[in-house]
């Protein structure tokens, strides 16, 4: 995976010294040989900065490999290891132990090189050992009288849990429990995209964390594009155990929608379309598998206010959507889906799915409330990470609805 080893690159990176100007006066040939020393010395300065970066992210790297071995020894050994979770898989990233001792993989470090918030700052720093995950959980922010702190990620089509990995680190500072899930054929999720022909199929990961969750305990469900139809099949599964469903630039389905259905309202998503790839894993005498998409379009239609990094990282990690569970169409009831309640995020710079066919889902299928990000484009767990943690922490508290 290509983000592998970014995810341990430090908070924070120092300014380049800058190298020293010369004092006006001196002679031409002077000031050439200042030049020449000067770019020597800056050269100089930027390799020993370049050797103390990779020199952190080593350090960073061992300090999570051991981590994991001493989890796992803990694991072996009958001794106690924070976290009880699911069973999920998201191979790539350092990981926890699941309730029934299994591996479950999550990240807890961002990449990303903005500067540090106030909340990176109140983070302890890794330097040659990293924080206990338990510790880590209990430096919440103030999550008194949130109906839930556990939050699964379902990312969109051609995605993977590598998405989230902002959204992740920003919800586990404030204190929240994350689940990010491959679906089926998805990210680093071993199974054939083309062999994924039904729903059942495709969201059998997702399935498998809220089957793992106690009678009593319930999350909260975010849905990005495709990933809104993935969250309506499991709500209508387990209605009990979801307390808000967000749907994140996502199609919402009624009764007997599939999510062909409604981007086929008015030819659909234009622009969309243009960028689709059909895939025959079967042979080109028969039905499509999976739609993979146009390589070259991405960065424009995807990404066109993301990090040229994210941008990166999609761009090497991104894998076709299996082409049977966007035909299905989900049989949803009032009593069940219906019960669960729903929230809506517009990405108001999204080229892929415009904001007025965003517009168009929410009213045809009203949630209890729409959220709008300004100046994101259609991933913007990449290009506004910050507004859409603070979204998804206004959600969370949103009492629960008595009765």
């Amino acid at each position: 995976m290509g983000n592998t080893i970014t995810c341990f690159v430090p908070k924070e990176i120092r300014s380049m010294p800058r190298s020293q100007t010369a004092s006006s006066g001196g002679s031409g040939g002077s000031q050439n040989l200042f030049s020449r020393s000067a770019s020597k010395k800056t050269k100089a300065v930027r390799k020993s900065f370049n050797d103390e970066q990779d020199a952190v992210i080593r350090e960073q790297a061992l300090a999570a490999v051991m981590l994991l071995k001493r989890q796992y020894n803990e694991s072996s050994n009958g001794g106690h290891v924070p976290l009880n979770r699911s069973t999920s898989v998201s191979v790539g990233y350092p990981s926890s132990i699941a309730r029934n001792g299994t591996r479950k993989q999550g990240l807890t470090r961002s990449s990303t090189t903005r500067q540090a918030s106030s909340s990176d700052k109140s983070a302890p720093a890794v330097t040659g050992s990293y924080p206990d995950p338990l510790v880590k959980l209990q430096q919440a922010a103030n999550t008194d009288g949130i109906e839930t702190t556990h939050i699964v990620l379902v990312h969109g089509g051609g995605f993977g849990a590598w998405c989230w990995y902002k959204t992740m680190t920003l919800l586990i500072d404030a204190g929240f429990i994350v689940d990010p899930v491959d679906l089926a054929g998805s990210g680093v999720h071993p199974s054939d995209t083309n062999a994924v022909q039904t729903m059942a199929q495709y969201v059998a990961p997702l399935v498998d964390i809220l089957d793992m969750l106690e009678d009593d305990e319930k999350v909260i469900l975010v849905g990005h594009d495709f990933g809104g139809a993935c969250i309506s099949y499991a709500m209508e599964l387990y209605p009990s155990k979801i307390a808000k469903a967000v749907f994140v630039a996502a199609p919402m389905p009624k009764n007997g929608q599939s999510v062909l259905d409604i981007f086929s309202h008015n030819g659909g998503p234009g622009d969309l379309r243009k960028a689709q790839v059909f895939l025959y894993g079967n042979g080109k005498d028969r039905a499509p598998t999976a739609i993979d998409h146009n390589r070259a379009l991405l960065k424009d239609l995807l990404f066109n206010q993301s990090p040229a990094k994210d941008f990166a990282l999609a761009s090497v990690s991104m894998r076709p959507i299996p082409f049977g569970p966007l035909l299905e169409k989900l049989a949803l009831s009032e009593a069940k889906y219906g019960s669960v309640r729903r929230f809506y995020v517009e990405t108001q710079d999204d080229r892929a799915v415009p904001v007025s066919f965003q517009e168009y889902m929410v009213d045809g299928n009203l949630p209890e409330k729409v959220y709008r990000l300004k100046g994101s484009d259609h991933a913007p767990f990449f290009s506004k990470p910050q507004a859409l943690h603070r979204i998804l922490v206004e959600i969370s508290k949103i009492p629960a609805k008595q009765g």
